[in-house]
């Protein structure tokens, strides 16, 4: 699992945002986006709480941008829409059933970590911003 349509629909959502000039609604987007509601409510609360949305309330109410696009990692809105940080293989799930024993005793451990720590350091590295210009 490394993006699913939480990420998606974050990454939808914060492009919306970061071009508005007044705060979005979750009907709004989700409206715009076609996308349940309920679903990117939840999505839109897990950035508010990661500091990357703050919710306006009142009848102009609705998420504006905290940061500047340039200060929010790819990382940070993946962390916040999935509840836990990507994994581009997750060995954890099998621990129980995987034939060499235990995580990090099979041959392909080492390429697995290392994979994963580049990810981590794309994700990390690479910025809202990064991903919108143009």
């Amino acid at each position: 699992m490394l993006l699913t349509r939480a990420s998606e629909y974050a990454l939808l959502s914060l492009d919306i945002i970061r071009n508005s000039e007044k705060p979005q609604g979750a009907e709004q987007l989700a409206k715009e986006l076609c996308i349940p509601k309920s679903f990117l409510a939840k999505i839109l609360q897990g950035l508010a709480k990661a500091n990357i949305l703050e919710s306006k309330k009142g009848a102009h109410g609705g998420f504006v941008m905290v940061r500047a696009s340039h200060e929010i990692t790819i990382a940070e809105i993946i962390i916040a829409a999935e509840g836990k940080p990507p994994a581009v293989f997750d060995c954890s799930q099998y621990a129980n059933t995987c034939p060499n024993g235990a995580i990090g005793n099979c041959n392909i451990s080492p390429f697995l970590i290392t994979f994963q720590n580049r990810i981590d350091t794309f994700l990390h590295q690479l910025t809202l911003q990064d991903i919108f210009t143009k």
